[in-house]
């Protein structure tokens, strides 16, 4: 009974400030789409992928020992392609205006289990500018590992391709709405309960017997005062006793 009582009570508390709820999770929704529309730059993804694999020879077509060989040696590439030694080529290459630390920041190197091939993501603030970053780092990598390496085992599979990536990735305004929205209702839910909480006045007749723990015998109603009457008030006793000689007289 008591568990029922609890949640009436909480649900009473949402319905009596449900107008402060729905107004906190309007003003977040708003700032959200405010901000994602137009104050946070879009962002744009591209991607191009590399294979690692040793030439073929002519006395074995197939090596087991070879491929997992290659396997092993991604990891290693994938450091190599965002250190300064790459980096550094493709900012000369590209004149980008930029550092291999923050050129390394929008660079992500990332490889399937037991896959020869790595794909190289890049985010950028504009759309050709990802496109030439990524294919220059599969480019420049290509060139380099001989050197760094020592092998020649790196061919690139696929370019970035323009096309496919002008919509940005980020932000996505629709989900940071909606985020913001969940966020404003439970900020609103939280801040009415703690209205509910601080709020420690006597507003009804189960306010007193909650806070005294005793019954209520009996509730005196407000009275409101009557208005005093003006064409209706009742005649004095001398216009009586006046009105009552006329009477005699006639």
């Amino acid at each position: 009974m008591e568990e029922t009582i609890n949640l009436r009570e909480l649900f009473q508390v949402l319905r009596k400030r449900i107008w402060l709820i729905v107004l906190i999770a309007i003003i977040a929704a708003t700032i959200s789409a405010v901000t994602s529309f137009f104050v946070l730059t879009p962002v744009y993804q591209t991607n191009t992928q590399i294979l690692v694999n040793q030439a073929k020879s002519e006395q074995q077509l197939y090596n087991a020992g070879a491929v997992q060989t290659n396997v092993q040696l991604i990891s290693t590439y994938n450091d190599i392609i965002k250190s300064p030694a790459i980096l550094n080529k493709v900012i000369d290459q590209l004149n980008l205006d930029s550092s291999a630390k923050v050129l390394s920041g929008e660079i992500q190197v990332a490889s399937s289990e037991n896959s020869q091939v790595a794909q190289i993501t890049v985010q950028d603030t504009n759309a050709k500018r990802a496109t030439d970053i990524a294919n220059a780092t599969a480019s420049v990598f290509q060139e380099e590992i001989p050197k760094i390496m020592n092998v020649d085992n790196v061919s690139v599979l696929s370019k970035a391709d323009l096309a496919a990536s002008k919509s940005p990735v980020k932000p996505q305004p629709m989900l940071n709405v909606i985020i913001a929205l969940v966020i404003g209702l439970m900020i609103g839910i939280g801040v009415s309960f703690l209205l509910e909480y601080l709020d420690n006045t006597i507003k009804t007749e189960q306010d007193i017997e909650n806070i005294l723990e005793l019954p209520i015998m009996g509730v005196i109603t407000n009275i409101k005062d009557v208005p005093k009457a003006t064409n209706l008030q009742r005649p004095d006793m001398t216009t009586r006793v006046q009105q009552r000689g006329e009477t005699f007289g006639s």
